[in-house]
């Protein structure tokens, strides 16, 4: 894409209604504009990676079994008054009467809906394990919607459901979806802690929240410093092999780590004083195992080995995905703006031509572009008047990795100049060493 022809608003200065990092940077970069309390349009770069973000949490549920539909965003009370919770959930819940005096709400989970589906189409054991899950646009009436995507009204989340025969096979469901998140997290470059957590309006005993530490999380947290060395890595697990799976989350949540609702002091103190820790964390997804609650409400059953009826075992597991943006800038900005991970980055590059209009750098810019798409990447090519200064300093704040600076002195000494956004070190060498580069860093990336 070339920078002269995108839709990219950036802003000088910080604007005054924007109180934590990430809420400002988006707005400064151009990736968001608010439309009203807690609910924003996403501009060109913000959507971009939003669906790069989408795209890794697809990837990692298809890997570990799971299957996307598409539920609708409005839903009908009735469902939810078989549940008990059109009450109970509270006025976060947007509440919506149609022409036809129909009680409908716009969805703040899908816990009910899905059930329906399940028990619309599935009455055997022989059907099960079955996991589905979307992406789709939530709302929530927050009393005070604040810090940009990170507390807002609306926003867009991964919701997923599995159905299972005995608590057994939904234990290994919980365990699973443990394993896909912290491997989708670190596709992202976090480091996403699973903490044990209160399980709230969804219900159930058994649910963990995943946290990433950041000074601006809304969340207090204490944990063992241990858990902060502990790294997935591309380690290859069976999904179907229960063993596998339970290790992991033996591994990572053995060690103490809770939010402050589920916060044991005494247990804490077990923990040798010198690895104590307490922390504020951003809360990026969480997965809860809550057994027949719903499927003895709403009478979802199928016919087990025996004959017999029996209410299946459920849990539901989510991803904040919009919400996931802010917490990428909270954990990897500096003064000059946004370092995006190269797993989510818009643009894998930026290509900046020092001197537009000269024969030489343009012909250069020209060739470095389609050699970057010719590898299977997206370059931002910026080809606009403005002054150097000003072309760094918007590359440096919309954060792409990765930088090809192209000037008429380098040219010379048939060399570019390839500068990494993270460390700030810049090397020189030729065009077709610069892309073969590029094309070495992403490769575990794709």
């Amino acid at each position: 894409m070339r920078l002269s022809q995108y839709f990219l608003p950036v802003l000088k200065e910080n604007p005054a209604e924007a109180q934590i990092v990430s809420h400002r940077l988006m707005l400064r970069a151009g990736m968001i504009k608010q439309a009203s309390a807690g609910i924003y349009s996403w501009l060109p770069l913000g959507f971009k990676v939003l669906r790069r973000i989408e795209n890794i949490v697809h990837e990692e549920q298809q890997r570990a079994g799971h299957i996307a539909l598409l539920m609708p965003t409005l839903q009908s009370a009735d469902l939810w008054r078989e549940s008990g919770r059109y009450e109970a959930y509270g006025e976060e819940m947007l509440r919506i009467t149609d022409r036809h005096g129909r009680d409908m709400l716009y969805g703040p989970t899908n816990e009910e809906l899905i059930t329906d589906i399940f028990r619309s189409h599935v009455s055997s054991y022989r059907d099960l394990p079955l996991t589905l899950y979307h992406v789709q646009w939530k709302f929530r009436d927050e009393i005070r919607p604040r810090f940009g995507v990170m507390r807002g009204r609306e926003f867009l989340m991964k919701d997923g459901y599995n159905f299972d025969i005995d608590e057994a096979a939904a234990r290994h469901a919980y365990n699973r979806h443990l394993v896909s998140y912290l491997r989708t997290y670190e596709r992202m470059g976090l480091q996403a802690i699973p903490m044990r957590a209160d399980s709230g309006p969804i219900g159930g005993d058994d649910t963990h929240e995943f946290l990433v530490l950041a000074d601006t999380g809304e969340s207090e947290v204490f944990y063992d410093s241990e858990i902060t060395d502990l790294r997935f890595g591309d380690r290859d697990i069976d999904y179907a092999n229960p063993q596998a799976c339970q290790a992991v989350l033996e591994e990572f949540t053995s060690r103490y780590a809770r939010t402050d609702e589920t916060h044991d002091e005494a247990l804490f103190a077990e923990i040798p004083q010198s690895r104590r820790r307490s922390a504020r964390g951003i809360e990026v997804g969480q997965i809860f195992y809550f057994g027949t609650k719903y499927s003895d409400a709403m009478g979802a059953t199928v016919q087990n080995a025996e004959g017999k009826p029996v209410p299946v075992h459920m849990g539901s597991h989510g991803i904040g995905v919009s919400r996931l943006l802010g917490a990428i800038i909270e954990a990897s900005h500096d003064d000059r703006g946004i370092i995006w991970p190269e797993g989510v980055t818009p643009f894998h590059c930026g290509i900046v031509n020092l001197k537009q209009g000269d024969e030489a750098a343009d012909t250069a810019c020209a060739a470095l572009y389609k050699a970057v798409v010719g590898i299977g990447l997206e370059p931002l090519y910026d080809d606009t008047k403005e002054r150097a200064g000003g072309k760094f300093a918007t590359m440096d704040l919309i954060g792409l990795p990765w930088r090809i600076t192209v000037g008429p002195r380098g040219l010379k000494n048939g060399v570019v100049e390839l500068t990494s956004r993270r460390t700030g070190i810049s090397e020189e060498m030729p065009p077709e060493d610069a892309v073969a580069r590029l094309a070495e860093i992403y490769a575990p990336h794709r």
